[in-house]
């Protein structure tokens, strides 16, 4: 996933195409799916105007695994939508279908495994970080946020990639879900639990790295070798 324009990061072009090491940040996540033997096949959603870019890049790298390139949509779920129909040609109804978003540079190899393991058995999961620290809810006014309520930080857990769910449920809820619906539930975890699928959070084991500021991207420049390397 990423047809965004990663507009918050305030750079030339989307964050997904920058380039660390010579190859764009979602090369560097598709060669680690190319070796991951859980995976069989790959759509690529790519911001429309960037396909080509994305192709040259995919035949550069060998990557065999790339069955379509989508365009990505409107909005990430219109995005998340192209890419489910483009895989009408390739999944089973029962197939597990992970969604990897290109903002969150890493593959937990094992963490991807047991996720797959957890859609064959409940429909739906996703790789999640559980949170360590102390959480607050934030009591905004006008004169800026302060701390309000101490939540249970045991019950919070932050999404990270991928989240997967069985092919014909997902797509079923993608194709019948209203604009409205499609615009207002930016991630997948939100509508399909709107439409009753169990979603089962399985632990991630590597820094839930997401790239949505530029001292994310600065982080990420720092640890190539931990990001790209090791996982």
């Amino acid at each position: 996933m990423m047809g965004g324009s990663g507009t918050r990061l305030g750079a030339d072009i989307p964050k997904q195409y920058i380039e660390i090491d010579g190859k764009p940040i979602f090369v560097s996540i598709l060669e680690l799916l190319e070796k991951l033997d859980a995976v069989d096949d790959i759509v690529i959603v790519s911001h429309a105007d960037w396909i080509p870019f994305v192709r040259e890049w995919t035949e550069r790298v060998g990557a065999g695994k790339v069955v379509a390139v989508a365009p990505g949509g409107e909005t990430r779920s219109h995005s998340v939508r192209n890419g489910l129909r483009a895989l009408a040609a390739f999944a089973e109804d029962d197939d597990p279908v992970l969604m990897h978003d290109a903002t969150h540079p890493y593959v937990d190899e094992e963490g991807t495994r047991q996720v797959i393991r957890a859609i064959r058995e409940y429909g739906g999961a996703t790789l999640g970080e559980y949170q360590y620290d102390t959480v607050y809810q934030i009591e905004s006014t006008e004169e800026g946020d302060f701390v309000g309520e101490t939540l249970n930080r045991r019950l919070i857990v932050a999404g990270a990639s991928p989240e997967g769910f069985r092919y014909r449920f997902i797509r079923d809820i993608y194709e019948n879900a209203s604009d409205e619906e499609l615009v207002s539930m930016t991630s997948a975890g939100a509508i399909a639990r709107a439409h009753g699928i169990r979603m089962k959070v399985i632990p991630c084991s590597v820094v839930n790295l997401k790239i949505t500021h530029r001292v994310d991207l600065e982080a990420l420049q720092q640890s190539t070798s931990y990001f790209y390397k090791t996982h």
